[in-house]
């Protein structure tokens, strides 16, 4: 069974590295084909010019995302079938003999922190190379790497409870601890959606009410037309760190607010932006996230009950690279290996993100101006150099949003 388990792996690893990287060279081939040619749709309202600049901005953060999957991988396999785990292991053995919940911790901690080291010069790059070199980027090297900072003392603070929680449950609640476990997890993630707004976002951006009188008191009577309660209209100087342009919900309850990007606002008039929020409030009023959020305990239940079967079978370290049983390194090898296995969903996860889309998309017809929210979508597809020619099996496997092409062509029926 360890056998079958090690090939199982090594199989699924090699094959997810080669789709990842077809798929890439498929995205960048095609774009790169359409791209001396505006799609008809939009040639009146984007430039060749800037038709290019998306092409070139989609096939370089290809090219880094295609290496960087690389690296993971390569990464992954040191860990796992390199005994590179194990070697972690050994040495907090080492230093930590008697404390198995700490000893854990740290080396769950150690693989994590491995795992980030890694992929921090590909954040770095993306940030100060590609973004830079389109003109997106507006952070300093300080700003970089205070963020870096304040993220991870924001991830000890709220991470290391519930790690040193799970590790106590595995080992002193019991043939269900994975059951109690799962409860602590979900209403931690229902602490995180109410407080993240309120206490957490404004370590890293300023929040400000909405100024803007007329736009807000626009903005209110189509909040109350649609039913929808918020904490307030905020602001968010987004231009501090890159010139995209966005437009959120964020919270839980009644700490949920509406978040406009600075640079958003900028960019679109107050029709444009009305049709953005309609359309985000078609989100709230098909209950998408409340869908998202029952989908991601529904999964993390059956992924806790997996564990709690898997920690009690040998085969399950020896077939991947662990020589000692315990439950701290089953935990950090479900969390390791689990994505390779899991892979293969993508598409139906981003079909069902695509089709949460139309639907806000259709709410926000009926609700607002379609032809609004065609002119802003155009200018955000522009100034954010998103392409326009997707590659559709690419896009069909990662993309949340569907291509541009076909959801202009949805609304424009909204507007005949």
């Amino acid at each position: 069974m360890a056998y079958t388990l090690t090939i199982t792996f090594i199989t699924l690893l090699i094959a997810t590295t080669f789709v990842r990287i077809w798929l890439g060279n498929r995205h960048i081939s095609y774009v790169q084909s359409h791209r001396n040619q505006v799609p008809q749709a939009f040639s009146e309202n984007i430039a060749l010019e800037a038709h290019q600049k998306a092409a070139d901005y989609t096939t370089d953060k290809t090219k880094l995302a295609l290496l960087e999957a690389t690296v993971q991988s390569i990464l992954l396999a040191v860990l796992i079938i390199g005994g590179g785990l194990q070697w972690i292991d050994d040495i907090w053995r080492n230093l930590i003999i008697n404390h198995e919940i700490a000893r854990g911790a740290l080396v769950i901690v150690s693989a994590m922190l491995v795992s980030s080291l890694i992929d921090l010069p590909f954040e770095y790059y993306k940030t100060f190379v590609v973004d830079e070199k389109f003109g997106f980027n507006k952070m300093t090297p300080k700003m970089f790497f205070s963020d870096l900072i304040k993220q991870s003392v924001v991830g000890i603070v709220l991470g290391a409870p519930i790690l040193f929680a799970a590790l106590w449950l595995m080992q002193g609640a019991g043939e269900y601890w994975w059951l109690y476990l799962w409860v602590v997890w979900s209403v931690f993630n229902l602490l995180m959606l109410a407080i993240y707004p309120t206490f957490i976002a404004p370590f890293f951006n300023k929040f400000t009410p909405l100024e803007d009188q007329s736009l807000k008191q626009r903005i209110e009577t189509l909040l109350t037309k649609c039913g929808f309660k918020s904490q307030g209209l905020f602001v968010m100087d987004g231009s501090a760190r890159s010139s995209h342009g966005n437009a959120y919900f964020t919270g839980f309850g009644s700490s949920k607010r509406v978040v406009f990007f600075d640079t958003l606002l900028d960019r679109l008039n107050p029709d444009e932006i009305e049709a953005v929020l309609a359309h985000e409030l078609g989100h709230f009023k098909h209950h998408h996230v409340i869908k998202r959020i029952a989908m991601m305990f529904f999964v993390s239940f059956l992924g806790l009950a997996l564990l709690g079967w898997l920690m009690n079978q040998p085969w399950f370290y020896a077939g991947l690279g662990v020589t000692e049983m315990s439950n701290y390194m089953a935990l950090v090898l479900f969390l390791l290996v689990s994505p390779v296995f899991l892979f293969m969903l993508r598409p139906i996860m981003a079909s069902y993100s695509r089709k949460n889309e139309f639907e806000a998309d259709n709410y926000a017809a009926k609700h607002a101006d379609a032809k609004y929210l065609i002119e802003a979508l155009v200018k955000l597809y522009r100034d954010n150099a998103s392409t326009l020619t997707p590659d559709p099996l690419h896009s069909a496997f990662y993309d949340s949003h569907p291509p541009a092409s076909i959801r202009i062509s949805k609304l424009a029926a909204y507007t005949s």
